[in-house]
């Protein structure tokens, strides 16, 4: 079954304009920090990015340095088996304890298993419940 902790991830909003990306991952591999999973989206004028990295102050502090306003904050590390059905699963023992998935993003690897980064409404009881 899935294993869970609690993890640092930063949230960062950007203008929704053509190279964000490459400015955002330039300040953070200018800062020797790996991104280990990543969203991001445009909507509208604005952009939006998820990620979580090996080392969250360092990368906030490089990102402040390139201009951009980072928050750092906690989310829920999900580790899975790389199987059929293992995502309903883990979100059928989140919502059996009442709690709401705000959003979810991953990295699938090609091994025998996966994670997913979670935010809840309440993330430690989401990190009781996956720990039953």
């Amino acid at each position: 079954m899935a294993k869970a902790k609690k993890a640092k991830q930063i949230r960062l909003e950007t203008p929704n304009e053509v190279g964000m990306l490459e400015k955002v991952s330039a300040a953070i591999a200018k800062a020797k920090v790996n991104i280990n999973a990543l969203c991001a989206y445009g909507m509208g004028e604005k952009g939006q990015f998820l990620l979580l990295v090996d080392r969250p102050a360092k990368a906030k502090s490089a990102l402040s340095k390139a201009g951009f306003s980072p928050i750092e904050e906690e989310a829920i590390l999900v580790e899975m088996v790389n199987r059929p059905g293992e995502m309903q699963r883990v979100s059928e023992k989140i919502s059996g304890g009442g709690i709401d998935i705000n959003y979810v993003y991953g990295s699938a690897g090609s091994g025998a298993s996966n994670f997913c980064v979670f935010k809840t409404n309440d993330d430690f009881k989401a990190i009781k419940a996956l720990r039953k």
